[in-house]
């Protein structure tokens, strides 16, 4: 899965859950990439599509 076919929004969402690797919630997301939470989320549904970010727990994500 290729990130080059990601827009720059969730390159950095991507990049922000690599770099952290930890288990973060949207509002930790939000907060270290300055993209609004509202908008996170819909960026973190459209990485799990495509096999790149993952929920270990309910509201946490972690990329894979």
């Amino acid at each position: 899965m290729a990130t080059t076919a990601l827009n720059q929004e969730a390159q950095v969402v991507l990049e922000a859950l690599k770099t952290q690797q930890k288990e973060m919630k949207t509002a930790e997301i939000a907060q270290i990439t300055g993209i609004q939470k509202d908008k996170i989320s819909k960026i973190i549904s459209k990485l799990k599509k495509q096999g790149l970010v993952y929920s270990p727990k309910r509201c946490y994500y972690k990329a894979k």
